[in-house]
């Protein structure tokens, strides 16, 4: 115990020169979400022939993902996927930049939000909301949801380590329009409290974040093994409130919509692995309609299943 304190402790710490630094940047990124979007945009361009040709991030990476994701693709699709996943990449950074001080008259222009009437239909009947997000098109965003639901959002999120300044950036843009920010560290109370307060509430998970290698639920994502965590699906099953998948699509450069798609009414009716399984189906679904706006720089799939564990 005292080991993982120290670790923990470990990976939070900052020096001065670090602090002061992060603190810099973040000030800067403050400034450059006051811009408007069309500079924002050329920001946005510049990046992409820096990070895609000069920087060449993740490349590797990204095409490895995209490959074994994509085996019937040629080459040349493949890169052309990777090509317009940079661009996308590089709108979502600065996009979520400006989410920092964006106004509420320029996001209702530029994000909608489908189903809510559904959402206030299970409001008047007493019961929270299950959301399972995805790092699909720009889910940053999707935090002003808050502002248009009955329910009080609740975001649970992997906190940002050894750099203070920025998780207060990221937890501002998270919480600005009345969601709650719950770091997934301190969220296990939810998996017994969720569903029980006197005002309903609805839950957002980023639930496809890479779990850790022991993790007891592994399955096939876009043709590799990979694990998740198991996490919401037991809030879902006790809970058993209402379960959808929050689908965030582009309609143009720096617009929006979403679509809240219904999983399970009742998840405690079916066994608890048909939740996960259910909505990384739908996922990989979705995702192929669309692959380039994926998050592949993500380094999703690097552990392997241990021995012992069974594939679901």
């Amino acid at each position: 115990m005292a080991n993982k304190k120290q670790n923990s402790k470990d990976r939070n710490h900052e020096n001065f020169l670090e602090k002061t630094s992060h603190s810099m940047v973040v000030g800067i990124l403050i400034g450059i979400s006051y811009l408007p979007f069309w500079v924002l945009f050329g920001i946005s361009d510049f990046f992409y022939l820096v990070t895609r040709y000069l920087v060449k991030y993740r490349y590797k990476v990204i095409t490895e993902n995209l490959t074994h994701a994509f085996p019937e693709k040629s080459d040349s699709e493949i890169k052309a996927i990777t090509n317009k996943f940079y661009r996308h990449f590089c709108d979502v950074f600065v996009e979520t930049i400006k989410a920092y001080s964006i106004s509420e008259k320029q996001l209702n222009k530029r994000i909608k939000f489908n189903d809510l009437n559904v959402f206030r239909s299970y409001y008047k009947q007493g019961r929270s909301l299950i959301l399972f997000g995805m790092h699909y098109n720009n889910w940053e965003w999707s935090s002003f949801s808050a502002n248009k639901q009955m329910h009080d959002v609740q975001f649970v999120y992997n906190p940002i380590r050894g750099n203070q300044a920025f998780e207060r950036f990221i937890t501002h843009i998270r919480s600005r329009w009345g969601a709650e920010t719950i770091p997934v560290n301190r969220s296990s109370r939810l998996v017994l409290t969720f569903g029980k307060t006197d005002k309903p509430a609805a839950i957002w998970l980023g639930a496809d974040q890479a779990a850790m290698a022991n993790s007891k639920f592994w399955t096939t994502f876009l043709n590799r093994e990979a694990p998740f965590f198991s996490g919401p699906e037991k809030i879902a099953h006790i809970s058993n409130q209402p379960v959808f998948l929050h689908v965030t699509r582009k309609v143009k450069r720096g617009k929006y919509v979403v679509d809240f798609v219904p999983l399970f009414d009742k998840p405690n009716e079916v066994e608890p692995k048909e939740i996960l399984l259910t909505y990384i189906r739908k996922m990989e679904e979705i995702i192929r309609e669309e692959p380039a706006y994926y998050l592949w720089s993500h380094r999703r799939w690097k552990h392997t299943r241990p021995e012992g564990i069974p594939l679901q």
